[in-house]
């Protein structure tokens, strides 16, 4: 379960001195940005370069993904937080550039895709070999970098735990947000009429552009009477949490489908069990990356089909931000400040 990010501090680390001079490499052979105690300011790490082990690969790290799961790992909250100290960065594209023992694979040069729970913001990580995907040319890796969670959320959440079907209506809040607009481009993909609400006539822009039917702005519309009028929502995908959850269930049709994807907003909110019964509404959590402990299969699954869509150019993932590693700092207060559209991705 994600928690809030309201109370999150300013990030003011400084990354200015973060190119490895002659001196540093002497000594040390890479930099990372780690969390070294809970609830303080992540800080750049001058490391040796790992040696993968046994069914690893070490990487040449060439961009990662930011996502709110890194905001929540330095405050601790996160349900999959490592112990400190970790490097932030969730999920990254590099080239194998090492073998570990009885390794047999990608080859050393490969650039792969990888979905690691942390080790993203480094220079050089160390990475199962299962969960390196090999990278088609076509996949540019700045897109590939953001591609994993947010679409792979979105597909699992719509496609397996939804059973999201053509003619459906989906109603996605923060559509506007890194996974929020994949449900939108996704939900009318799969043939759904898709409600985007979104803050500002900017994001509901950026919604509408990645294919929403119909635009609602909950900070100036009664969110579930402009879905009520629209016909009620069979499908509902929320990464926020608080009021617009409440918003969001009260206007579900009969048998109506409640994802939960996170709690953006800060709230948790309650769920009315009774009202569940009478309208046989069902809730739903959805954790991409748990099925990686217990059921692996969905996630290989969707990438597949995912990775398939991108190729016959079915899919446009949207980067709002481009930075470079001494930015880093930057792109997380985007996500903290909630003013970046699409997915933030750091290039090394």
């Amino acid at each position: 379960m994600c928690l809030g990010l309201q109370n999150i501090w300013l990030f003011d680390f400084n990354l200015a001195d973060i190119a490895v001079n002659a001196a540093a490499k002497s000594e040390y052979e890479m930099q990372a940005i780690q969390v070294t105690q809970l609830g303080q300011n992540p800080q750049v790490s001058n490391l040796e370069t790992p040696n993968p082990a046994s069914g690893q690969v070490r990487l040449k790290i060439l961009a990662c993904g930011l996502n709110f799961a890194d905001l929540l790992m330095i405050k601790g909250t996160y349900q999959d937080t490592p112990p400190v100290p970790f490097t932030l960065g969730l999920e990254l594209v590099g080239i194998v550039d090492a073998l570990g023992p009885k390794t047999t694979g990608p080859a050393i040069g490969t650039r792969v895709a990888v979905y690691s729970g942390q080790g993203g913001l480094a220079q050089y990580g160390c990475f199962d070999a299962t969960r390196c995907l090999p990278l088609p040319e076509a996949v540019p890796t700045i897109e590939a970098a953001g591609f994993q969670i947010a679409y792979g959320t979105s597909h699992v959440a719509l496609d397996y735990k939804a059973r999201l079907q053509p003619g459906e209506t989906l109603l996605v809040l923060g559509a506007a947000g890194g996974v929020g607009l994949t449900a939108v481009e996704l939900g009318k993909l799969m043939g759904a009429t898709v409600v985007a609400a979104a803050r500002g006539q900017k994001r509901l822009d950026i919604a509408a552009a990645a294919g929403a039917d119909h635009l609602i702005d909950p900070e100036t519309t009664d969110l579930r009477k402009a879905v009520k009028a629209l016909g009620g929502a069979d499908v509902v995908y929320d990464p926020v949490g608080g009021d617009q959850f409440a918003a969001a269930f009260r206007a579900c049709n009969p048998d109506g489908r409640m994802i939960v994807i996170g709690f953006a907003s800060g709230t948790v909110p309650p769920i009315a069990a009774n009202h569940m019964m009478v309208k046989n509404i069902t809730v739903q959590g959805v954790n991409w990356g748990g099925y990686m402990r217990f059921k692996p299969k969905v996630l290989t699954e969707s990438l597949k089909i995912l990775i398939d869509w991108y190729q016959a150019g079915r899919l446009k993932p949207h980067i709002s931000h481009i930075l470079p590693f001494e930015q880093a700092a930057e792109g997380l207060d985007l996500l903290r400040t909630r003013k970046s559209t699409g997915k933030v991705v750091i290039t090394l």
